[in-house]
């Protein structure tokens, strides 16, 4: 159930109010004046808040103005009440980051689509930060408090790297945190012999390169794009920034470094004690299912880094899966035709 904070003076239109809020299935908080508003939605966290602007003590304008310095409750979205309909009154609402005006009297039906559509943007806008991190196996829950990593990415240098090109080396030191907007990069590792394993690949709308940003040292894995990829510098300042001010922030990226090592941890032990055919059935099912999709486009050489094992012993079982009807190929694009027997042989082995 949402969460409503009505500010309003007047007891007869705040008690009217709540009651054709509540019948709309909301819950709702009021307040009788801006003071009180101020103290309650700092305290509930409403995902909207509805004020009057006359009111005595403190009035709508400031009730605004102080609620959208404040980092805990300057993304809830805001809508003014006004028996006043003067555009100079609308545009000093506006500029102080009001999200719609409603003049009084004014209908039910006008009421609920304004909170409806303002509530759904809001979420909209959230969900799609967040979802930078869901496709890194990060568990999050909506909250206001989220929205501070919006800034990351505001206003920030973008800067787009073909196909094969190297965003930073093993060894170098980190300066940015690193954001996919389109394309794909692969994180690598070479050993003594020369020998290279893709340790991850990352998505559009991941964020990467926060291990050595978070440990404050160089970084202990190569990156180059798979294919034409933009990405959004964060200056390592004001990551950090953000991760020491807010707690919640700094929580998803420490879920972010802790899955990251259980992904790698897991990986270590197949490479140790699974057949190569279930590493490949493994692997095929893993990128499928992180992109959403059945095609694969991916050459044999990092397919076969990523699976950890040769690029012959790689086109060898691809071309018994092919033959068994399994996948299909073409170029570089592998299509899983039959995603159950490759979980299936995973079992069986």
């Amino acid at each position: 159930m949402k969460k409503i904070l009505l500010i309003e003076d007047n007891e007869d239109f705040r008690l009217n109010t709540t009651e054709i809020l509540e019948l709309n299935d909301y819950e709702v908080i009021t307040a009788c004046n801006g003071v009180e508003g101020i103290e309650k939605a700092i305290l509930t966290k409403p995902d909207i808040i509805i004020c009057d602007v006359m009111m005595p003590q403190l009035d709508g304008y400031g009730v605004i103005n102080i609620l959208t310095k404040n980092p805990e409750t300057s993304s809830i979205p805001f809508i003014f009440l006004t028996a006043k309909a003067e555009k100079t009154d609308i545009r000093k609402g506006m500029n102080l980051g009001a999200d719609d005006y409603l003049l009084k009297p004014f209908d039910e039906q006008s009421l609920i689509s304004s909170i409806e559509t303002r509530i759904a943007r809001n979420q909209k806008i959230k969900s799609q930060i967040l979802q930078a991190f869901v496709g890194q196996g990060a568990v999050i829950e909506e909250d206001n408090k989220h929205q501070d990593i919006k800034s990351l990415l505001e206003h920030k240098k973008t800067k787009s790297y073909k196909a094969k090109e190297e965003l930073y080396r093993e060894g170098d030191f980190a300066h940015y945190l690193y954001y996919v907007n389109k394309g794909k990069v692969k994180c690598q590792k070479t050993d003594s012999y020369g020998k290279t394993f893709v340790t991850q690949i990352i998505n559009p709308e991941e964020f990467f390169g926060y291990m050595a940003l978070l440990e404050g040292s160089e970084h202990n894995e190569s990156t180059i794009a798979l294919e034409d990829t933009e990405i959004t510098l964060i200056p390592k300042k004001e990551f950090l920034k953000l991760i020491e001010s807010n707690r919640e922030v700094a929580t998803l990226f420490i879920k972010l470094l802790t899955g990251n090592i259980k992904e790698k941890e897991e990986k270590l032990l197949q490479l140790a004690y699974a057949p190569v055919k279930e590493r490949i059935a493994r692997t095929l099912l893993n990128l499928c299912e992180k992109d959403g999709v059945h095609t694969l486009n991916i050459s044999r050489d990092d397919l076969a880094n990523i699976v950890g094992t040769a690029k012959e012993s790689l086109v060898r079982n691809l071309s018994t899966f092919k033959s068994e009807g399994v996948i299909r190929t073409s170029g570089r694009e592998i299509t899983v035709l039959k995603p159950e027997e490759l979980s299936r042989l995973i079992d069986l082995v």
